[in-house]
């Protein structure tokens, strides 16, 4: 594997793991970013890399935006990621859930792992039985806080598009106004049941494309290929799927004036951001958008370790709080000049000591 500290994405991670487990066939790596607010919380990724030093990128790139996104969000969390390296069938077995429980068990609590991309709860529930420091398990009854962070993570980007299009466009309502997703996964199709409720006009893509139509048509939407979903004419471009679409080329085909959504590492680039303000794009800062997610395993977690029962209401009313930090590094961007990306980097730098 490529070494990891001359990876463009190492930024004096605290600790990064390559892990590889014979008799299972696990092959993970664990990067900590940063532990300064508290245990490097963040999920696992289980993905098959075309290369292995993908998989060192995207831990040290997913691990730095938890540090931010957890600092951003208000949470006594650090930064941290997992990513398993699945084969080409994604062969996942119980042998190998239970070794990456082992080696999270290992590292006695600096990280806490959850659910992200290819992993589900009944894969949390399996690594919990090797490890307490696991969150984004199955809860029972209504009012509990836990369970699956998908729901979570599309009810902070529902609020955020509400933000983005209050600030940009002036209207109070997403009512009428076409928003473009890309992705409708559990995040991505959240988001789009939440804004069909609201009288959203919206256009659909997935790599799923036979599920993306059959959506379109439950949602009363329409349907765009997944090699057009960046140029379709529309008021918010929603990306929900994976990162790095926003480069040279996906930026000079946008043709919406805002972009909101819940993929991780969306922007390819350094620069990128500022080629998004160049274009009078307003974007809404990845992980400040997203955090719904870890807001919910987090306060789980957090709630578990102090014995106490926590109120789904309490996470909500975390979560309502995102659009206020959006609008806070929009106006601060407007005043400066400095792209929302930057202003949010340097907030979340500050608070994890790194300013």
């Amino acid at each position: 594997m490529t070494a990891f500290w001359t990876e463009a994405d190492f930024d004096d991670h605290e600790h990064v793991q390559l892990v590889r487990d014979r008799k299972s066939g696990l092959t993970a790596i664990i990067a900590l970013h940063s532990t300064h607010l508290g245990p490097g919380a963040g999920g696992t990724r289980f993905w098959h890399y075309a290369e292995p030093k993908d998989a060192i990128r995207d831990a040290l790139r997913l691990s730095r935006g938890m540090s931010y996104k957890n600092a951003m969000a208000g949470l006594p969390m650090g930064g941290g990621k997992a990513v398993i390296l699945a084969d080409k069938n994604r062969t996942k077995t119980p042998e190998m859930l239970a070794a990456f429980g082992d080696v999270v068990n290992a590292l006695g609590g600096r990280y806490v792992t959850a659910e992200d991309v290819g992993i589900s709860e009944a894969d949390m529930v399996a690594v919990s039985k090797r490890t307490d420091y696991v969150s984004g398990l199955p809860v029972t009854g209504d009012d509990a806080a836990g369970g699956d962070p998908g729901p979570f993570t599309a009810m902070g980007i529902y609020h955020g598009i509400k933000a983005a299009v209050q600030h940009k466009l002036g209207k109070t309502s997403v009512e009428g106004v076409h928003v473009a997703i890309q992705g409708i996964g559990s995040v991505g199709g959240g988001v789009a049941r939440l804004l069909a409720r609201d009288g959203a006009k919206l256009t659909l893509s997935d790599i799923n494309e036979d599920r993306a139509k059959a959506f379109a048509r439950e949602l009363g939407g329409e349907y765009a290929a997944p090699e057009a979903v960046m140029s379709v004419s529309c008021e918010v471009f929603s990306p929900n799927a994976l990162g790095a679409i926003l480069d040279d080329e996906g930026i000079a085909r946008l043709d919406a004036p805002i972009v909101a959504g819940g993929a991780n590492n969306q922007l390819a680039r350094q620069g990128h951001g500022q080629k998004l303000a160049d274009r009078g794009i307003l974007y809404a800062p990845d992980y400040v958008i997203n955090a719904g997610g870890i807001i919910s395993v987090a306060m789980e977690y957090l709630c578990k370790q102090h014995g106490e029962p926590c109120d789904i209401n309490e996470v909500r009313k975390r979560i309502a709080q995102i659009p206020g930090r959006l609008e806070e590094i929009w106006q601060e961007s407007a005043s400066t000049g400095v792209s929302s990306d930057a202003v949010a980097d340097r907030m979340a730098q500050k608070l994890i000591g790194r300013g």
